[in-house]
């Protein structure tokens, strides 16, 4: 079996702008005349080599893609990083774990995506790992729980519950001592960068804001530009496990970047209105935005992120509730995905696996680019009708 290839180079820098621009102009083809404008998809499984210099450059479809790379240098320039794509959020996270072996200590968010909390389990169950689960929003805690671990797992804002790290303060005070990895997804690297603050990788379901169409799943991890050594092992595992993503997939979440800016401007401003009038209904308990200014993570999201991204979570009064109001909307998508241009909606405890301490009654809404009239129309009449 041939070893697999060097990462690609670094992404060259580009000059001082705004990851707006950055998200518009990077992993562009080189400027010639008749040259297209955007990254081609290249459908290949396999490429032209040289009989004097081995298997050549790409080889192999599993090792490289120059579509792939174009994502990849996309992702990297936005959060100050070396990117990798992989199949699936999922194959990009498992891939990290990968990195461990038996015994492993790791400490990870009380509240997080289900998959990464279900292979957390199974690996403590198989590899005898220690799980060490804490509240994010608790930076003590969280330090706390760090003592002595090799893996720090952190979500921010989490997946359901909306809780905010202090991601400035717990880089600051971890660098060095385990592996630092932070789940990037609900604030895209337009509102935090958690390469900047000290972390060692950053995670994307790529499937959700990143592509935004819900029409493409994919993954991705961000390293430091000098963290080549990792960078390898990933690519390693990547390779072997076959978790590669697809081509197309790859052109769609590109192409999904390119307008990620102009989504997420509208998504917040929408996200914003609802969740201030979300919490004046009286069908509804509480509202976990981070945006609110009653809200436990507002200091923390409004001294460390660019922005209060567009998830909001309300609590109704219980399953019954939650499922009446999520059935009698109209506009609203009921759907488990989010960080597409449509709004969508679910009631996470109908998830077998989703964890006790989130409330039977807590809906999860992706606010997407419609008019927000539109939007809070339909919220209104599903909420007046289970008053």
């Amino acid at each position: 079996m041939t070893s697999d290839p060097a990462p690609s180079a670094p992404t060259t820098p580009v000059p001082a702008r705004h990851r707006d621009t950055v998200a518009v102009a990077a992993g562009r083809p080189e400027r010639v005349v008749d040259a297209p404008l955007n990254t081609p998809v290249t459908f290949a499984s396999t490429y032209v080599g040289r009989h004097d210099t081995g298997q050549g450059g790409l080889g192999y479809g599993r090792t490289g893609n120059p579509t792939w790379q174009a994502l990849e240098a996309t992702i990297g320039a936005l959060e100050g990083g070396r990117a990798l794509t992989f199949s699936s959020g999922m194959a990009a996270a498992q891939a990290v774990l990968e990195l461990h072996g038996p015994g492993t200590v790791m400490v990870l968010p009380a509240h997080c995506y289900l998959g990464v909390a279900a292979a957390a389990d199974q690996r403590a169950e198989r590899d005898g790992w220690t799980l060490r689960r804490v509240d994010v929003a608790d930076t003590a805690a969280v330090l706390a729980a760090a003592d002595g671990a090799d893996l720090v797992w952190l979500e921010s804002p989490t997946n359901p519950m909306m809780e905010v790290a202090d991601l400035p303060a717990l880089g600051a005070a971890l660098r060095g001592t385990a592996r630092l990895v932070v789940d990037n997804t609900f604030a895209t690297p337009l509102l935090q960068r958690p390469l900047a603050y000290g972390f060692d990788i950053v995670l994307h379901s790529a499937t959700k804001f990143l592509a935004g169409h819900s029409d493409a799943l994919l993954g991705a991890l961000v390293l430091p530009s000098a963290d080549a050594e990792t960078l390898t092992r990933l690519v390693g595992v990547r390779s072997l496990s076959g978790s590669v993503p697809g081509t197309m997939e790859a052109y769609l979440a590109l192409r999904g970047i390119r307008t990620l800016a102009v989504r997420l401007e509208r998504m917040q401003h929408n996200a914003g209105i609802l969740a201030e009038r979300l919490q004046a209904h009286p069908a509804v308990r509480a509202v976990r935005y981070p945006g609110l200014t009653r809200d436990p993570g507002y200091a923390t999201a409004a001294a460390t992120m660019d922005g209060f991204g567009s998830l909001i979570s309300v609590e109704l009064a219980d399953a019954a509730t939650a499922d009446a109001f999520v059935d009698g909307t109209s506009l609203w998508v009921f759907a488990t995905s989010l960080g597409g241009v449509e709004s969508s909606l679910e009631r996470r405890r109908r998830w077998p696996g989703e964890l006790p301490t989130v409330p039977e009654g807590l809906v999860r809404l992706s606010v997407g680019i419609e008019h927000v009239e539109d939007l809070w129309t339909d919220l209104r009449q599903a909420l007046d009708a289970v008053v």
